[in-house]
């Protein structure tokens, strides 16, 4: 079973999806959205005959809301799930208080947008190392110090390590929002994306690329034109202003989860801590 769940976030289609894959210890879900989509998730699996306690599994990308913001809603659901997540992430799946505080500072709204924040038991945890229940799972830092790709024949899980593409449209863009957006090691992970040579990447936001090679040489030039349209000086109001025109018709869609204006707060803030390096 490959399957893609729209969300429905804000009552939107085609902004933040979880997958239903299979594993060799039965279904998982690839990222499962925040608790304020928990009906809509409950929902779409119903349409495909599952229920929460179908699924075995839950492989996440990053630890970010809008991938993993339900996970410990789910667990206290379905005690017996299994969470997989980086090192990294894992401690703040535990103990949500310091990334419940950074997401507050972030979005005014958080409870509208997020809904609650629940703790994953320290026991439903596992590290996303290498083989993971029939899954290649490797570090993906770049947008995330924590996030982790995961592949399987061919099919790349890719959560945002390849950026946001909502498909139909041929515009990729690199989100990148603060706290810890670091360029080089973004670079390193589609190099190691390339190398291992996938046939379709599973996007979160949103669906399934095909061709591979072309949305990757998307990506990297919106990542090397954002970065350069940060360290050259353009100002917020500036960035935010030519990303609407990039994005045309579709900018309001694109800036739906995380705006423009974070990707180049999230930006700044890399090299201005470059520089002060």
């Amino acid at each position: 079973m490959f399957e893609l769940i729209d969300l429905q976030f804000l009552s939107q289609a085609h902004e933040i999806g979880a997958y239903v894959v299979e594993t060799d210890d039965g279904l998982a879900l690839f990222d499962c959205g925040p608790a304020s989509t928990l009906d809509n998730l409950r929902a779409g699996l119903r349409e495909h005959g599952l229920e929460v306690t179908d699924i075995r599994h839950l492989l996440l990308s990053h630890i970010h809301l809008d991938h993993a913001g339900a996970a410990g809603a789910l667990v206290a659901e379905h005690p017996k799930l299994t969470v997989w997540v980086s090192a990294i992430g894992a401690p703040h799946l535990a103990d949500p208080t310091r990334l419940e505080a950074s997401a507050r500072r972030l979005f005014p709204n958080f409870d509208e947008l997020w809904g609650p924040l629940t703790p994953v038991p320290e026991a439903n945890i596992r590290i996303a190392d290498r083989g993971v229940i029939g899954w290649d799972a490797f570090p993906a830092p770049g947008h995330a110090s924590h996030h982790v790709a995961y592949l399987r024949a061919g099919t790349l899980l890719a959560g945002d390590a390849c950026g946001v593409r909502i498909l139909p449209s041929d515009y990729v863009q690199p989100v990148a929002p603060p706290p810890d957006i670091d360029l080089e090691a973004w670079r390193g992970t589609i190099d190691e994306i390339e190398r291992r040579s996938p046939d379709r990447l599973a996007l979160i936001h949103f669906g399934v690329v095909d061709d591979v090679g072309g949305h990757l040489e998307l990506f990297r030039e919106a990542l090397e034109l954002w970065a350069e349209r940060v360290h050259g000086g353009m100002s917020e109001e500036e960035f935010v202003a030519a990303v609407s025109t990039d994005a045309g018709v579709d900018a309001e869609r694109y800036a739906a989860v995380f705006t423009f204006a974070m990707s180049w707060q999230g930006l700044k803030r890399y090299w201005d801590k470059r520089e002060a390096a």
